[in-house]
């Protein structure tokens, strides 16, 4: 059993200590920023819902301040690292918990599926929860999503800002393409507001934690996926233009304006709304209108 009486990571002195005992260095381009606060992990573990019979994967552990409590709370933990220097200070840090393993590798590469199936045998209820590097926050979460992962929850600390569009409502100023695609696979709530203050180095923004609970099936019926990510992707183009404009410069051609006009009628659209009005029915509504006319 785990010595409850071991000394947090994540705080300042002890990750001070630990970053000078190893000479660590942090990497602008890997987008390093280290919790030194023990009351925002502990929060960010009680809004992943963890215990004793659910797995935990974490994207880059640092050295390891998220992981530890994620062990103590969770069944296991399989933790991803991409940098190479830290493996032997999380051999160290996280020595004392040996539900905890390290997988050295980018995510983006690895295959997520098969690291479910060789490493979580036995746990029926699996989630991310991680500190997410600002440089990579929305190419993770879409791959997180897209690959239909057997995940319960997907919580993340990521920049504020992008955390207000995950969650954003038709109508409002952070609704786009973002917003639609995170709500089609899950549903999105902004759990808490972290400073800037908590983390070495110091980021430039405040941060957010986003919970993510996974769909078992999207909210609407689409009958062609792609098609329906492309007519969301073309109506946010360019925020100040009508649907009309956007659809017809990014997804047809400036001779279909008709043909557009009369699809947006179909689907019970006014031509002259811009794409952050249309809510996640309306768009799927659309995509299919445009679907069955068969134009692609």
């Amino acid at each position: 059993m785990t010595d409850v009486r071991l000394k947090d990571i994540a705080t300042p002195s002890r990750t001070r200590d630990i970053l000078e005992k190893y000479g660590f260095s942090f990497k602008k381009s890997l987008g390093q920023n280290f919790l030194i606060d023990t009351n925002i992990l502990h929060n960010i573990v009680e809004t992943a819902q963890l215990d004793k019979e659910k797995g935990v994967i974490e994207i880059g552990p640092g050295i390891g301040a998220l992981t530890e409590q994620l062990g103590r709370a969770a069944g296991k933990v399989v933790a991803v690292e991409i940098d190479q220097r830290l493996l032997p200070i999380l051999d160290e840090t996280l020595g004392p918990y040996p539900n905890i393993e390290i997988v050295h590798g980018d995510v983006l590469e690895i295959d997520l599926h098969r690291l479910i199936r060789e490493r979580f045998s036995g746990y029926q209820k699996i989630s991310v929860v991680a500190n997410l590097p600002y440089y990579v926050t929305t190419a993770i979460l879409m791959k997180l999503l897209e690959e239909r992962l057997p995940l319960e929850h997907i919580v993340v600390m990521i920049q504020k800002e992008v955390a207000d569009r995950i969650a954003a409502k038709p109508g409002t100023k952070d609704y786009g393409s973002l917003s639609v695609a995170a709500q089609f696979y899950a549903e999105a709530e902004v759990a808490m507001v972290v400073p800037a203050s908590v983390f070495v180095p110091r980021p430039h923004v405040d941060s957010a934690v986003i919970k993510l609970t996974l769909r078992k099936q999207p909210p609407v019926e689409v009958a062609d996926e792609a098609l329906f990510f492309r007519v969301v992707r073309a109506s946010f183009a360019q925020r100040r233009k009508t649907l009309l404009n956007n659809l017809q410069h990014n997804l047809f051609t400036k001779e279909q304006k008709d043909q557009v006009i009369q699809l947006l009628a179909a689907a019970g659209i006014d031509p002259a709304r811009r794409g952050e009005t249309l809510s996640l029915q309306e768009f799927a509504g659309l995509a299919n209108v445009i679907y069955a006319a068969k134009i692609r």
